[in-house]
């Protein structure tokens, strides 16, 4: 997904900067934008259940070594942590990439509204 992510965001950024395009054109290049950034979306949207899910997991097993310790709580502690910071990571850069994805869609809407 980080790939698929970045080609797509490289690749709109080739084409804002090419501005030989005819209206038609531009108003195709919204719409795959729009239907890319909507899958974009909805991965963000998943990833962030499943952040928030494991970041709850920890805290809870964060309080089960505090209120009862043992190495297999904090053992299960330490595998939450681990699984954790990759899910922060990847939600991070869905967000970073969706936020981009709404300025490059404000830069495509501007080049249609110069047809107009």
């Amino acid at each position: 997904m980080k790939k698929r992510l970045l080609d797509f965001l490289n690749n709109t950024d080739e084409l804002l900067n090419n501005s030989n395009y005819t209206n038609e054109e531009w108003i195709e290049i919204k719409r795959e934008h729009l239907t890319q950034l909507s899958f974009f979306q909805h991965e963000r949207l998943i990833h962030l259940i499943v952040t928030i899910t494991f970041a709850l997991l920890e805290m809870l097993s964060l309080l089960l070594v505090m209120f009862q310790f043992s190495i297999l709580a904090l053992l299960f502690s330490f595998v939450i942590l681990i699984l954790l910071i990759p899910y922060i990571s990847h939600y991070y850069l869905l967000e970073n990439g969706v936020q981009k994805m709404y300025e490059q869609y404000d830069k495509i809407t501007s080049h249609i509204k110069k047809f107009d």
